[in-house]
């Protein structure tokens, strides 16, 4: 799967392991996460591409606020292993 701005990731790797971030920007081997709450849209958290796993979920990074992000995210943690579809 493809991994892109806007893309829906879990971290499955370091101190955030499970918690759903956003992709806001990508640099060859490495990608820029954000949750809105540890990690702000403003400050993400750089990571490397093979310390996330890929959901099929997207969100459109425009004109989004950390408050909407978190609030987004968490909904996805709710809903557990259906987003990851394992």
């Amino acid at each position: 799967m493809e991994i892109k701005n806007g893309s829906v990731v879990i971290s499955s790797a370091g101190h955030d392991k499970g918690r759903f971030m956003l992709v806001v920007g990508a640099d060859g081997e490495r990608v820029y996460l954000a949750d809105g709450k540890e990690r702000k849209l403003s400050h993400p958290k750089q990571k490397n591409l093979k310390h996330i796993r890929a959901t099929r979920f997207t969100i459109d990074p425009a004109g989004l606020t950390d408050k909407r992000l978190r609030q987004t995210l968490s909904s996805f943690a709710k809903a557990g292993e259906q987003v990851t579809g394992e």
